[in-house]
């Protein structure tokens, strides 16, 4: 199983906690010998499934929307960004240098294309710009990836 993420970024510490909970839950769920998570690595949803993954015997792979994507993140995030990207078996690069809207859809495209599953932390609303978490599960609803959506009724962003 290959489970790909996307995900609202600055969510409540409470909702963290479920968030967390719920991947964990959906990891257990699917864990097979071959399970691999696919993740972009930002801060938030993306990292909490890589380290579910990984805690449970998966493997990862990261996609890289941008030369500059790293530099992109908060700076509290560093650490865990490269000690996933460290630990993932395979690195997928767009090619792309800015670390923008358009990198963003263009990573998280490769990443639909690899998974079987996508996972959406998402609250059902438009995006907040091109290539947010509403423009991903659209895109995996056009090319036939199923889509699970974890909320919680609670849930605020930033």
């Amino acid at each position: 199983m290959r489970l790909g993420i996307t995900g609202h970024r600055g969510l409540s510490l409470e909702v963290e906690t479920q968030v967390r909970d719920e991947l964990t839950k959906l990891v257990v769920d699917c864990q097979t010998e071959d399970l691999v998570g696919i993740s972009c690595i930002a801060d938030g949803p993306n990292a909490w499934l890589a380290q579910a993954v990984l805690t449970h015997g998966g493997r990862l792979e990261v996609v890289i929307p941008a030369a500059k994507y790293r530099e992109s993140l908060p700076d509290w995030h560093h650490h865990t960004y490269d000690e996933l990207t460290a630990r993932a078996s395979d690195v997928h690069h767009t090619g792309l240098r800015q670390s923008n809207s358009q990198a963003h859809q263009v990573g998280s495209e490769i990443m639909v294309g690899l998974a079987d599953r996508m996972i959406a932390v998402w609250g059902g609303q438009p995006a907040r710009g091109s290539g947010g978490t509403a423009d991903v599960v659209a895109y995996a609803h056009r090319v036939g990836v199923p889509v699970r959506i974890v909320w919680s009724e609670r849930a605020t962003r930033d």
